[in-house]
């Protein structure tokens, strides 16, 4: 079996990285792609391997395997890396038959192992991009990430405040402003009143949180969200007086990057779960409260639907675009 070997940080995962390894793929009958990580990396371990397995997980004869980076020194010159780097895979990996690189390094390696070495676009004409480049700015050079690790630089923004303040129509419209996602309050698809039991609440929390993990996924460079679990926690505490543990844990699976506290300043309008037009006051201070309680930046938008659109727009265009 002819066994080829590619190996790197992919600090992110870019199309570059993809296009290498699935060139050397059809160079063997299986490819080893070894994937280092420092426990100080910018982009942690884990999540990398993961979004190599994601990206081949239908393509067997490529095999990620990942190891921890406790051997190279990158302070030295190359010729005295080429020895740290062949300890490491004459042990970790013994029988390579070939190595496939778009580095200067691979084929000093290669020559080191007593082994071929494939080059590949070294001097990257084909995909014009790096880690680092990615990684300085990561919406510029958008459609040179992998899919799978395009859901890591998504910056997130929650709507939010007390009901009847426009969120779900402003969440929907700033979608189509951007072409990307949002994701909708998924309360109301779940329950039809406010007459709902904590097991009720769970399902909320775990469906909202699972909603933002899958739109993440898929959304361009930005996602919108109409609400977050500090607001099903708020709503939770109110109704059933208490906040089960688990909406606490879910609360910590989802960052927000920027929160929208949308004021009252607009008509209050009654539905089937709107219940609290008498308290819109005492609402909105809570929100806040519950903001500034765990230190989370954000800024208050209000006026009508174009002013709101404005400071919205303004802020986005200027820190995240």
């Amino acid at each position: 079996m002819r066994r080829g070997l590619v190996i790197g940080k992919f600090m992110p995962l870019h199309q570059g990285h993809c296009a290498l390894i699935r060139f050397a793929a059809v160079q063997c009958d299986e490819l080893i792609v070894s994937m280092t990580y420092k426990h100080d990396d910018p982009i942690p371990g884990l999540t990398r391997f993961e979004w190599i397995k994601e990206e081949f997980k239908n393509e067997p004869a490529i095999r990620p395997e990942i190891s921890v980076d406790d051997f190279d020194d990158e302070s030295l010159p190359l010729s005295e890396r080429i020895p740290l780097w062949l300890e490491f895979l004459s042990k970790r990996f013994p029988r390579i038959s070939i190595i496939i690189s778009s580095e200067a390094y691979g084929n000093e390696l290669g020559k080191a192992l007593a082994i071929p070495h494939f080059p590949f676009d070294p001097e990257r004409k084909k995909v014009p991009v790096s880690g680092s480049l990615i990684r300085e700015n990561p919406f510029r050079y958008w459609d040179f990430i992998a899919q799978p690790a395009r859901s890591y630089f998504v910056k997130r923004i929650c709507f939010y405040g007390p009901e009847s303040t426009g969120k779900s129509t402003m969440a929907k419209h700033f979608a189509d402003r951007y072409h990307t996602e949002f994701v909708p309050e998924v309360s109301r698809e779940l329950i039809s009143s406010n007459d709902f039991t904590v097991n009720d609440i769970i399902r909320i929390g775990k469906t909202q949180t699972e909603r933002v993990i899958e739109k993440s996924r898929i959304a361009n460079k930005l996602l919108f969200c109409d609400t977050d679990l500090i607001t099903t926690e708020v709503y939770c505490r109110h109704y059933l007086g208490d906040i089960p543990p688990v909406l606490l844990e879910l609360e910590h699976q989802i960052t927000y990057d920027q929160y929208f506290l949308f004021d009252i300043d607009v008509p209050w309008v009654a539905d089937g779960l709107r219940d609290l037009g008498n308290k819109r006051r005492e609402m909105f201070e809570l929100f806040k409260l519950e903001l500034e309680r765990r230190k989370i930046r954000y800024q208050i938008v209000k006026g009508n639907f174009a002013d709101r659109e404005k400071q919205i727009a303004e802020f986005v265009d200027r820190y995240f675009l």
